[in-house]
Parts: structure tokens; sequence; C-alpha cells
């Protein structure tokens, strides 16, 4: 039996865009490829309306994020933790022998500007990298207000964001936020299988990358650009087929438009949390509650992996609490083409179960 999911990711593909994986293969050297390939960038591009270089890496988010400090970090960066994915980034960068000051938050509270902004004043940074969308715990982080400050106290700083659970789900500007590298993964808010990522680059990044020794091979942005601008092709072998669903997707994305897209994931995570509060809290910090991910705190006790057990045999997946939250929590996935009624029913299923075992 199949179980809908309602996970951090992945989520639920649609049938018409799981059957574009199964389009006859081309060659990833032919014409035919380079046509499909400068179609996508196109269409990134147009989602945020940006000039910034787009790029659709055959990967995880985690390689495309951990090439973002091989290529834009000359030795030294910021990273503020307040979750397991940008705890991710402090392990990346110590591996690849950066020089890393992480400033530690309370897991569910957010990011604060002022506490990033006086760490820039007392030192100097090539970049901060923060993570949008903290899916472990199901909040937002104010990016908006973190790049201000970095913009205002260090301006030649780079600002890298993972924007991996969070991207065509929670509102993102990247001129308007001066935001200089974002990436991706496809499995969450857009609706697809995993094994791609999108990335955006901005120019001054692209030149910073030059200064950048032992930037590797496969994450090397530059190459990545070189052929894409000379050939409309990748360096290595994509995966054609993932590519046939993102063409497909984006047309879909677009004609729904972006800002309905970001109102439909805000209704959705509304339906969700509003349950949580009535039947249990939230566990994140208010004003900070992610319009894709719903973090709940288990405050009536309830064996969480019972829990998921009992909903799966009823045809429905969410997460357990990730790490150290993990009965403490658990996390409803709202994004992608799910829709309202999507939610409401996988609450009516809740609310049924939590009734049947008398939790």
């Amino acid at each position: 039996m199949h179980k809908k999911l309602f996970l951090p990711g992945p989520v639920e593909v649609l049938e018409d865009v799981l059957q574009m994986q199964a389009r006859p293969l081309i060659g990833h050297r032919s014409k035919e490829f380079s046509q499909l390939y400068e179609g996508i960038i196109n269409r990134l591009k147009g989602l945020f309306n940006t000039d910034y270089h787009a790029f659709v890496f055959t990967s995880s988010g985690t390689g495309v994020l951990e090439g973002f400090i091989r290529n834009f970090v000359k030795e030294r960066v910021l990273i503020p933790v307040n979750g397991s994915f940008s705890k991710r980034w402090v392990e990346a960068a110590h591996l690849n022998g950066k020089e890393v000051k992480a400033v530690e938050f309370e897991w569910g509270k957010a990011v604060r500007p002022e506490v990033v902004a006086e760490e820039l004043k007392r030192d100097h940074y090539d970049a901060v990298m923060v993570v949008h969308n903290e899916s472990s715990t199901g909040l937002t982080n104010p990016l908006k207000e973190i790049a201000e400050v970095v913009r205002e106290v260090s301006p030649d700083t780079l600002i890298l964001v993972d924007a991996v659970s969070g991207m065509l789900g929670v509102p993102l500007e990247l001129e308007g936020w001066g935001i200089d590298a974002v990436a991706a993964s496809v499995q969450k808010a857009f609706g697809l299988p995993p094994g791609i990522t999108v990335a955006y680059v901005s120019p001054r990044a692209m030149e910073r990358s030059k200064e950048v020794e032992n930037r590797g091979m496969y994450f090397n942005f530059e190459r990545m650009l070189e052929y894409y601008e000379k050939k409309r092709q990748t360096p290595f072998t994509p995966n054609i087929s993932l590519f046939y669903a993102l063409d497909y997707q984006l047309d879909r994305i677009l004609e729904e438009g972006v800002q309905r897209r970001y109102e439909r994931h805000r209704r959705m995570a509304e339906i969700a949390r509003s349950w949580a509060l009535e039947k249990f809290d939230m566990f994140p910090e208010r004003g900070y509650w992610s319009p894709t991910i719903t973090c709940v705190a288990n405050t009536r006790g309830i064996p969480v992996s019972e829990f998921l057990v009992e909903l799966g045999k009823r045809g429905y997946a969410i997460a357990n609490g990730y790490g150290p939250l993990r009965e403490r929590t658990f996390r409803i996935g709202h994004m992608g083409d799910l829709t309202e009624e999507d939610v409401s029913q996988l609450i009516a299923v809740m609310d049924e179960i939590l009734k049947e075992k008398g939790w």
C-alpha cells in the first residue's frame, strides 16, 4: 500500500510528474539536451525574476551546499546554529579545511540578527552560511533581517543560504535581500522526486570563487558555468530523466504562479498549526513557524513511533522528531503539490487514531 507522504521530504509527487521520467533518454551532449537544459535555466531564473546564474546539479542538496563552502569560502565562515542542518554545515566546513565560527542558539529558537551583527563586528568572515528553513525544528529563520545586518556591518561578506526545505514554499528574494548563493533540493516544495538540486549564485560570488583554491571538480561552479555558457550542457552526466520532470514541473509552477504557491503553502500550514495548537502545541518559537513543516510539541506524551505506525496502516506518513527531539516532537510536511484538502484529510485520520487509542 502506498503511504501518502506528509514528510519534511521527500514529498508526494503527482502521477503525471512521475511519468515524465519514463520518456526515452537522449544524449547529454546532444542538441536536444542543450535545448532542454537552456529552457530549464531560463524558467528557473523566471521563478525569481533574477539575473543571477542558475544551476542544476545531479546531487542531493548536501553536495551543492558543501560546494558553496568549497567555492565561496576562502578561509573563514560564520554559521548560526539552531538545528540539525545548520550543525551539519559546521561539520562540512571543518571537513573542508575552513575555519568555522558557530554561533549557537537553542533548537526551536530563531537566529537573532543582532547576535550575527555583533560577531561580524568582532571579526571578519568570508561568508555567513544560514539555513533559511530548519526542517529539524519546523522553524523559518529571519533571513531578510540577517542579510540586512550582514550587508550593513560587513558588506564584502557573502551570504550563503540553505533553502532546501523552503524554496517555493517560503517567500524568498535574491537580489532584493542581497543573497549571494542559495540552493534547494527538488524533493521538497518543488514537488519532484529526489536526485537533483537547484542553485542560484550572484555574479559577485562567482568572481569571489576565482580567488578560492581547491574548489574541487564535481561541485565547481566555474566549470558548471563555463559548460553552460559555451554548450548549454553540464560538465558531467546529469540525471536526464529528472531533468524531464523538472522541465514539466516548472511549467506547472509558473502556471500556478510563485506568489499563489506561497499562499497555498501558508494556508496548508495554518490548518496544521490550528490542529497542533488545539491538540498539542507548537515546538518552535512563535512568530517563526515554517510554512512548509509543522513541528508539533508532544505535550500529551503519546508514543510517537506507535502513532506513526498507526498512520502508516491507514495510508499516511508523517515524520517523528529529528535527533534529540525524536519522541518530544513529530513533524508534518505540507509542501509541493499537496492541498488544503489533503492536510484536512490527514488531520481527520490523526484525530481518529488519537480517539481510538485514548491518547
